[in-house]
């Protein structure tokens, strides 16, 4: 919940501006601003014909109704939109997200056309127990249970580590790679050859590069850095790099 449309707007400006100097080769590029935000967003973006991609952070599964403060995947997609974040950490703790409603929202916004950033992750409680890879997996099992092939192409998978997340402390490679090999096995073979698996959890400059080659994720689901034009542009150069010297 930052920057208002106008913030927004000067900041997918910037983006684009700096996007063009150092444009990436083989990284997606997308921002996920607030619902206000989300037509002043796409507006710069069809208008300065950049290539960025807009999530919205949240939608409901229904398609209409007596749903005050919610929005539909059609409104969304009205609005330029071609992405959704789907259960992030926040919207489980804070507004009441259960698997059973973020597995509905899932296979709502598939059918309706979406691609969905599915985020899943582990608290404090299930690391120090030993159960981060159970509780994650269980969260997958109960998110995709019943998808069919036909929507792989259109489901991306974030692994945000709870105790992480707007706290300064990243996850370590080790622990990164760990989550994201966990992943990848949990879900059906064929996904994976569609599914990125991108991290997200206090993404900076300074560690992006040790997290993309020794984390084994294909990308990030970056926090308070891409509130900064430069540093996230940093961040999706480096990326990008790494995916050069990779492959």
């Amino acid at each position: 919940m930052n920057l208002d449309h106008v913030e927004a707007i000067h900041l997918v400006q910037q983006l684009g501006v700096l996007l063009r100097a150092h444009a990436p080769e083989r990284t997606d590029v997308v921002v996920a601003p607030p619902f206000v935000d989300l037509r002043s967003s796409c507006s710069v973006i069809e208008a300065d014909r950049l290539s960025i991609g807009v999530a919205a952070q949240h939608v409901n599964p229904s398609e209409s109704g007596a749903f005050t403060g919610e929005i539909s995947a059609a409104m969304l997609k009205r609005l330029g939109v071609q992405r959704v974040i789907i259960g992030h950490s926040e919207r489980r703790e804070m507004f009441g997200m259960t698997d059973e409603i973020v597995a509905t929202t899932v296979r709502s916004a598939l059918q309706s056309g979406l691609r969905i950033i599915l985020c899943v992750g582990e608290g404090s409680d299930e690391r120090e127990a030993g159960e981060a890879i159970s509780f994650v997996s269980a969260q997958l099992a109960s998110a995709l249970d019943g998808i069919q092939e036909s929507y792989f192409d259109q489901i991306d998978i974030a692994y945000e580590p709870v105790w992480s997340i707007g706290t300064g402390v990243n996850a370590s490679s080790e622990t990164v790679v760990e989550m994201t090999n966990a992943i990848r096995r949990c879900i059906n073979p064929l996904l994976r050859n569609h599914a990125a698996v991108i991290y997200g959890g206090s993404v900076k400059p300074e560690n992006a590069e040790e997290l993309i080659r020794l984390g084994g994720c294909d990308g990030f689901l970056v926090g308070g850095a891409s509130l900064n034009a430069e540093h996230f542009t940093q961040i999706v150069t480096i990326v990008d790099g790494c995916y050069g010297k990779h492959r």
